[in-house]
């Protein structure tokens, strides 16, 4: 079987996995958490980021699974100065700062719509005052936005200079290798969507006077709610936001402070779902990290 390129999205066009030789019960079940993942992929709604970061759980059982096999223990002691495990490692070590990144990003929105939460509830009655609260929440998420975009071109450029070759291996070894460089593909693309949807609407948005505010307010049906699944809660409180800033001139009525209020209560919910998830998810990353340095140091 040949193996498949380092590619970001490479793991929604993958075939399904096989040991042509011999095939191990494992492998249907690294197939149907990789259709799980790519079965949510154009949602991206923080209910939707969190059931992918609990698959992706699920995904690193089962490479926990695969790294207790003797077979596995074996080729990879073998091959522990080849190219490809020190690829694996590196790539192991690439997910642990994504979500490190991506806990930072969360605790600094969290902290700053925690603070203008406070701040909306000490101001009722005075609503044309909460645009400077608002100021210095969207200033915050520049500096998160700053990061997370400066983490994710580091990360293209990296992906752009690693090029897997073709391996002189036999069938099992080759089909070992790449399930592991799948899964660690996988987990790379929800982590990026993850940053991304953090990451949110650019400043500037070009949403103009109260039309998302007011959308905000509506009842949604059919294809409307699909296309709102498709925008991250992050998205949705900066444009907002962005909305009250370019109309200070305008009255900010109680109800639209009252709609915000509650989309921004939405996204703290939302952020600690997500936080939660990423705890879980960085405790398996670090142990399927600590089993490979165990059985490379045997």
């Amino acid at each position: 079987m040949a193996v498949s390129p380092l590619n970001p999205k490479s793991y929604h066009h993958a075939r399904s996995i096989s040991l042509p030789s011999r095939p191990h019960p494992l492998i249907p079940e690294f197939d149907e958490v990789l259709c799980r993942l790519r079965a949510s992929e154009a949602n991206a709604s923080s209910s939707s980021l969190s059931h992918k970061l609990n698959v992706l759980r699920d995904l690193q059982d089962c490479v926990d699974n695969l790294l207790l096999l003797p077979f596995t223990q074996q080729t990879l002691a073998q091959c522990r100065h080849e190219q490809w495990v020190d690829e694996l490692l590196d790539g192991s070590l690439r997910l642990l700062d994504m979500c490190g990144m991506a806990k930072d990003a969360l605790l600094q929105t969290r902290e700053g719509a925690h603070e203008l939460q406070s701040s909306i509830r000490r101001m009722r009655g005075s609503e044309n005052r909460i645009s400077s609260e608002v100021e210095i929440y969207l200033n915050s998420r520049k500096k998160v936005k700053k990061a997370i975009q400066k983490a994710l071109r580091n990360l293209k450029g990296m992906e752009k200079d690693c090029r897997f070759s073709a391996l002189d291996k036999d069938a099992e070894t080759l089909s070992l290798i790449s399930i592991l460089r799948e899964v660690n593909t996988a987990t790379l693309t929800v982590f990026e969507a993850l940053l991304s949807s953090i990451a949110g609407a650019t400043a500037g948005s070009k949403q103009s006077g109260w039309s998302l505010v007011s959308k905000l307010m509506q009842h949604k049906h059919g294809a409307c709610e699909e296309e709102e699944a498709k925008i991250s809660e992050f998205e949705k409180v900066d444009t907002a936001f962005y909305t009250i800033l370019g109309n200070k001139n305008k009255s900010v009525k109680a109800v639209h402070v009252d709609t915000v209020h509650n989309e921004v209560s939405k996204l703290e919910s939302s952020i600690q779902d997500l936080e939660e998830e990423i705890e879980f998810l960085s405790r398996c990353l670090i142990k399927t990290r600590v089993s490979l340095l165990n059985i490379l140091s045997h």
